[in-house]
């Protein structure tokens, strides 16, 4: 049995901490080197995120706070929960030393710290930038630093972000809404995305990756928070660096291409984005409204996300009448499938 199959078994086997690390301290430390350096997955290719996690919960359970603890910048983080897998970075739920709710971002491959420096590069500017309501639409960053893991030794660019209460993927609102969502309902969540892309491209910020997993909404606010900004571009004819093959569909010619982005790059996501959420509930002013924000030509879509919105606010009266408070309710879901 090698080093790994041994340690997957023993993980399976447990049923409390004290199964897996037995009474005494020194040893128990001992083992839990010997089944995180098995079971990380910098060893495995990522095959063992599920078994880390599980080991890393109960490793927590069984030594208390100083051993979910994270430092490297200013302040201390203790860890608060199993992290978030996205597809580039993990989240961890966490606390500062003051007690403020953070999550601390960390790439599963070590190599990938260019990319979680892009995102703390783009979103520096922002917290500088324009009207601080606008502000809002983007995560705000604590901030970012190099942190050791203690089992492999590999260095890690940490971003440090303030939580978001409330929030929720535009994908799980997806699968609220598997027969398509109201038009009225999309409305709001188009418009907030609009501004937050309009204050970013203000910027000179284009976020890159305007998928459903990094638009975040607060169903009873009417709020639109803007995540996920990886791939931001910050100077110009820059390329956005990567892919997420899931949603190849969402991406405009000009990604996968290897051409520099531009804002319509973002504008022609957030609109696939939409219009996917309201499937064939969108009406046929909204479907021509949304071709003109999806030309294969990026010289030919819009590019100025502010007088997008404008257009869009002419076409919503002509739709629906003036503007008013709709109320929107998430229904529960089943928790999303990991990648």
């Amino acid at each position: 049995m090698t080093p790994l199959d041994d340690a997957l078994t023993r993980l399976d086997a447990a049923r409390t901490p004290a199964d897996l690390f037995g009474a005494d301290a020194a040893e128990a430390a001992r083992r839990y080197r010997r089944l995180a350096r098995a079971v990380h997955p910098d060893a495995t290719g990522g095959r063992t995120h599920d078994a880390f996690t599980r080991l890393n919960a109960l490793w927590r359970a069984y030594h208390g706070a100083d051993a979910a603890t994270i430092t490297g910048g200013r302040h201390a983080y203790r860890l608060d929960g199993d992290p978030i897998g996205g597809d580039v970075a993990e989240l961890y739920p966490a606390r500062t030393d003051g007690g403020t709710r953070v999550l601390l971002k960390m790439p599963r491959d070590p190599r990938d710290g260019d990319l979680i420096e892009r995102e703390a590069t783009a979103l520096r500017r922002l917290a500088t930038h324009g009207e601080r309501r606008h502000r809002a639409y983007v995560p705000r960053i604590v901030e970012t630093f190099r942190h050791r893991d203690a089992v492999t030794g590999a260095q890690r660019r940490v971003d440090v972000l303030r939580e978001l209460g409330g929030f929720h993927d535009l994908a799980r609102v997806r699968r609220a809404y598997p027969g398509d969502l109201d038009p009225r309902d999309a409305a709001w969540m188009w418009r907030r995305l609009l501004v937050a892309l309009g204050f970013a491209h203000r910027a000179g910020v284009l976020h890159g990756a305007v998928l459903p997993e990094h638009v975040m909404i607060h169903p009873d606010e009417h709020g639109l928070v803007l995540v996920g900004w990886c791939n931001a571009v910050t100077g110009p004819g820059g390329r956005v660096p990567t892919m997420v093959d899931r949603h190849a569909g969402l991406y405009p010619p000009e990604v996968p291409g290897r051409e520099p982005a531009t804002p319509g790059t973002d504008l022609f996501m957030a609109t696939r984005c939409m219009t996917g959420l309201m499937g064939d509930r969108t009406p046929p002013a909204m479907r021509a409204f949304a071709r003109g924000c999806t030309l294969p030509a990026p010289h030919r879509r819009p590019s100025d996300a502010w007088r997008l919105l404008a257009e869009f606010d002419d076409l919503l009266e002509r739709l629906y009448g003036p503007r008013r408070f709709r109320p929107f309710h998430l229904p529960p879901t089943d928790p999303a499938p990991r990648d």
